[in-house]
């Protein structure tokens, strides 16, 4: 595998673009009228690149990393910087991109990087999977027969899987 290919909503965090109130915003923790019940598992899936904030929306929804896709991105992290010949990129469809891309500056994984900062290509749009994907080939010159995508929906699994791309 040569690009590991990763969809955001559901796949790296909750909630999805589409479930949140208005464009996410950094939090003080101590305002947070939940503080109580945020155990250390939790906050560690909220990490961010302010010690003590958490990005919400404006209910005060916490958006998290899923702990499984922070793993894996710093393990890919890590392959990188010992010389393996990886990439990670995003292929995520939402209707406001703008909000995705604050959520990648904002939220971190495992190693302490940004979301963005372990992403070498994006593919953020309403197009689907299969653009993001010939994008993503185009850009690359890696062929669809050497990149992984991961993704909760089966619908885009099977938008992509006649590409020849492997799917999780």
């Amino acid at each position: 595998m040569e690009l590991a290919v990763f969809d955001l909503d559901y796949t790296v965090w909750d909630p999805e673009m589409y479930q949140i109130s208005g464009p996410p915003i950094m939090s003080p923790i101590e305002d947070h009228p939940q503080k109580h019940t945020f155990n250390p598992t939790f906050l560690r899936s909220c990490s961010t690149i302010e010690e003590g904030k958490i990005v919400t929306d404006r209910r005060g929804t916490p958006m998290q990393v899923f702990d499984g896709a922070s793993h894996a991105l710093t393990e890919i992290n890590r392959m990188k910087k010992e010389g393996y010949g990886i990439l990670a990129a995003v292929a995520s469809r939402t209707d406001e991109p703008s909000w995705a891309f604050k959520c990648m500056d904002w939220l971190t994984v495992h190693d302490g990087s940004t979301l963005s900062s372990c992403f070498d290509h994006v593919e953020i749009s309403f197009a689907d999977k299969e653009q993001h994907f010939r994008s993503l080939h185009k850009q690359t010159g890696i062929p669809y027969e050497r990149m992984c995508f991961f993704d909760n929906e089966e619908w885009n699994i099977r938008n992509v899987v006649p590409l020849g791309v492997k799917c999780i």
